[in-house]
């Protein structure tokens, strides 16, 4: 199965921009892991007791599980739609028109800001949002997002509006004189 596969474009929607969470977010799951599978091989030394150090499967496990959580997170943005890819064992697929965004944020953390990652947010007409988390850049993606999503224009063309205004007149002139 290839990485993109659960990627469907339509006709004419072009990737501009694609990403994964980064794997430093891994790190706080690696240090718990790491702190509990190392306490428990020094309970199992120190009280000659080696089956304690078979919960240290479950560290093993925690560390795992955030690892793949991360890798097998994906965000795309086209120049129509925005995607996020979730789950480990099962897929969960969120798409948002860019025609429905309304609104975009990105945040930062102390850290965030210091080696250029952090989150963007985007809330969606109809109440749907959707949020790529601990992205590279997350300025740059906010505005790519803004540059695409689709603005509500007035319908028409300038000279079409000045005839509505035009017989608006003439029909508010008309009434007046018959009052």
């Amino acid at each position: 199965m290839s990485d993109d596969e659960w990627l469907v474009l339509d006709a004419g929607e072009d990737v501009l921009w694609s990403g994964h969470p980064r794997l430093t977010t891994v790190l706080p799951a690696l240090i718990l892991a790491a702190v509990f599978v190392g306490g428990l091989v020094a309970a199992a030394i120190a009280f000659d007791q080696p089956l304690i150090v078979v919960p240290s499967l479950l560290g093993v496990a925690l560390a795992g599980t955030a690892y793949l959580a991360v890798v097998n997170t994906r965000y795309v943005v086209t120049n129509t739609a925005l995607y996020r890819k979730t789950g480990i064992l099962s897929r969960n697929v969120r798409r948002v028109s860019m025609s429905r965004v309304q609104n975009s944020a990105f945040s930062q953390g102390v850290l965030g800001s210091l080696f250029g990652y952090g989150s963007v947010g985007v809330e969606a007409a109809g109440g749907g949002a959707i949020r790529f988390s601990n992205i590279e850049n997350p300025r740059d993606v906010r505005a790519l997002v803004d540059k695409h999503a689709t603005v509500d224009e007035i319908p028409g063309s300038l000279s079409q509006w000045q005839a509505v205004l035009a017989e608006v007149k003439a029909l508010r002139a008309a009434f007046e004189t018959t009052r």
